[in-house]
């Protein structure tokens, strides 16, 4: 078997007004990663209660793996609401079990084989996680790929989470709106592209993924920038879709295609999430 690809962070459910739909950039990550063939792993935390309970039974009814300690916190929810273009607003409701993830002995044995892992900001806005999430980093093998989906909700985020994030990633994935909150906070001028070659020299990526919703994505190296534009579909909601651009991107970079091929590849999927309700959609297609 291949050796795992770990998304690590929340797990949630999205309250959307279609109803409850189970996602977590994490998770979402994870389960795009096993949708593509990859060995994708899970790692978060539930509540003991009805909602943990239903994470378990959904993760496994999609073949997913994961990593789910039990802590004496509710199950996490955040209530979504979409605009008129299906662009999702998240309220996100603290003091749950994803804020407090346990670095368990399990955890150790799969960070000690996984050959990538995906995380972002959002969990590490408490100690606990924040604590097990870099745990987990140095624990994962030298050849390993540190992935910052950097994923900036409301207000939980700093500039120190973000710093020490850097510092331990080898590719940042960041959107248009983000890049401008995080160029600020580092002090940094100019376009969105040159703010990302910027970060890039300062802490020793080798690509950042630069998307811009609608308009495409970039990636940008430290000698080139590589653009796509956005496949033509009908969007049913966007959440989700990000992640599986992230899952899409590794999974083709590990396997070494070339990155115009993980680029196309990333767009082709997440503009297919982009067509389907939720975020964890069954692939009714092959990529």
């Amino acid at each position: 078997m291949e050796r795992p690809i770990v998304g690590i962070g929340e797990i949630l459910f999205d309250l959307l007004p279609t109803g409850a739909q189970l996602g977590g950039a994490p998770a979402n990550f994870a389960y795009h990663v096993n949708q593509l063939g990859g060995n994708g792993i899970a790692v978060s935390a539930i509540g003991k209660d009805a909602l943990g309970e239903e994470v378990k039974t959904i993760l496994a009814e999609k073949g997913l793996k994961a990593i789910l300690p039990e802590v004496d916190c509710p199950t996490g929810v955040v209530n979504v609401t979409l605009d008129e273009k299906g662009v999702p607003t998240y309220t996100i409701i603290e003091g749950v079990a994803w804020d407090n993830v346990p670095y368990t002995p399990e955890m150790k044995a799969v960070a000690s084989e996984a050959c990538a892992v995906c995380f972002g900001t959002l969990a590490q806005r408490g100690t606990v996680t924040r604590k097990t999430i870099l745990d987990f980093i140095a624990d994962m093998p030298a050849d390993s790929l540190k992935v910052y989906d950097i994923n900036l909700r409301q207000h939980f985020f700093s500039k120190e989470i973000i710093e020490t994030s850097l510092k331990v990633a080898d590719i940042l994935k960041i959107n248009d709106e983000e890049i401008l909150v995080v160029a600020k906070l580092l002090g940094l001028d100019g376009t969105p592209e040159e703010a990302c070659r910027a970060i890039l020299r300062l802490y020793g990526l080798r690509l950042v993924i630069l998307t811009k919703g609608g308009d495409g994505s970039n990636v940008i190296t430290e000698d080139a920038v590589l653009s796509v534009a956005c496949p033509k579909v009908q969007i049913a909601d966007t959440v989700g879709a990000g992640d599986s651009f992230t899952a899409a991107f590794i999974r083709a970079y590990l396997r070494g295609d070339t990155l115009a091929e993980c680029h196309r590849l990333a767009n082709e999927v997440s503009a297919y999430v982009c067509s389907c309700h939720g975020a964890m959609p069954a692939y009714d297609r092959t990529f």
